[in-house]
């Protein structure tokens, strides 16, 4: 099987708009994870809508210096929601600019917000 893939949701860059963007939630997928394309200004949010405590795990990649950092079984409360870094590609992106994503249930949604390359000042 392959990784079920999250669609970044990009941030408006119009300092004027008046209405929000649908952060769109996905189901993890437990057996064969998520991902998602990196530019490098990507942020994961993670939602767990179960009754009890879940993980999230994201995979690292050597630093230069061949450290890793990565996030490993970070525990999410029941009803709870996590906000992730930004995820720089030299530290985090994968074969084919993929950040890669498990969850221990698929009562775990994620989604990804894309910041723009410029803001508005």
């Amino acid at each position: 099987m392959s990784r079920t893939t999250l669609t970044p949701v990009a941030i408006s860059t119009n300092p004027y708009a008046t209405t929000g963007v649908p952060l769109v939630f996905t189901a993890g997928n437990v057996a064969d994870g998520n991902d998602f394309a990196s530019t490098g200004r990507e942020i994961l949010v993670a939602q767990n809508t179960d009754s009890g405590a879940h993980t999230v795990t994201v995979a690292s990649v050597a630093d230069t210096f061949g450290r890793l950092g990565n996030i490993t079984a970070d525990s999410i409360a029941a009803g709870d929601y996590r906000v992730y870094q930004i995820f720089p590609q030299l530290f985090w992106a994968q074969t084919g600019n993929l950040i890669n994503v498990n969850v221990d249930s698929a009562t775990v949604e994620l989604a990804v917000l894309k910041l723009p390359a410029t803001l508005p000042k």
